[in-house]
């Protein structure tokens, strides 16, 4: 794992890996922008490159890894790596975006649904699998985002993807409703998207209530820090 330099005066030019702890209700690109004002107004420059290695949702919370200068060139690198999240899923009820940006949908039966049959439905979901990405989703349809047009209301396909599921631990379950994971997995899955099919793996609905990002690869969460301790840190 490359060490993370932490002294005051950093090289953000030849290029820096930063582990940022990212708040709810921040896009990744919000946290991109407000680094990269802090980095120039403290140095002094008229521009210079960051870029995000994976995006986050605005609602969760958790790792993102920025790369500024001549280390956006590694991004990739950063990307391509296992994620693991923890999860909080509301089984019972769905929204259109598969978590709590929308409003609930639909509401299901649960009085059918016991722990054997959770942790059945969720056992299912290790390993290569194609996943339909949600509508509310960064991924572009015909050039443009598909949140945008799904915000629009206009009616768009989304295709499969391949992913993979390494692992996944339940935490905790609070019949009817509430289902805790812990979850490794490839570039390129969506958590909303696996909420939603647990939901109809146990015959009735689901949507994704709390997400919060804790490792890209071997860099984890544990030693990020947010963008206000970046802030006074400069």
């Amino acid at each position: 794992m490359e060490e993370i330099n932490t002294e005051n005066k950093r090289d953000y030019i030849a290029g820096e890996v930063l582990l940022i702890d990212k708040s709810v209700d921040w896009t990744s690109f919000d946290v991109v922008k407000k680094i990269r004002y802090l980095i120039t107004k403290s140095l002094g420059l008229k521009k210079i490159k960051v870029g995000h290695a994976g995006t986050l949702d605005p609602l969760a919370t958790g790792l993102v890894i920025l790369c500024t200068g001549k280390k956006t060139k590694t991004i990739e690198s950063f990307q391509a790596q296992k994620k693991e999240y923890f999860a909080s899923i509301y089984i019972g009820s769905t929204t259109p975006s598969f978590d709590l940006e929308t409003e609930v949908d639909k509401e299901y039966e649960t009085s059918h649904i016991t722990e054997e049959l959770i942790e059945k439905a969720v056992k299912s979901f290790i390993g290569k699998q194609d996943q339909i990405p949600p509508i509310f989703s960064a991924k572009r349809i015909n050039g443009k985002r598909a949140y945008l047009s799904a915000r629009e209301g206009e009616k768009i396909e989304m295709k499969p993807s391949e992913i993979e599921i390494y692992e996944i631990d339940i935490l905790e379950v609070k019949l009817p409703h509430e289902l805790k994971l812990r979850i490794s997995c490839s570039k390129g899955t969506y958590i909303r998207a696996l909420a939603r099919d647990i939901g109809e793996a146990l015959n009735s609905g689901a949507y994704l209530s709390l997400l919060r990002r804790s490792k890209i690869g071997d860099f984890s969460v544990e030693n990020a820090i947010t963008v206000e301790e970046f802030e006074k840190m400069l």
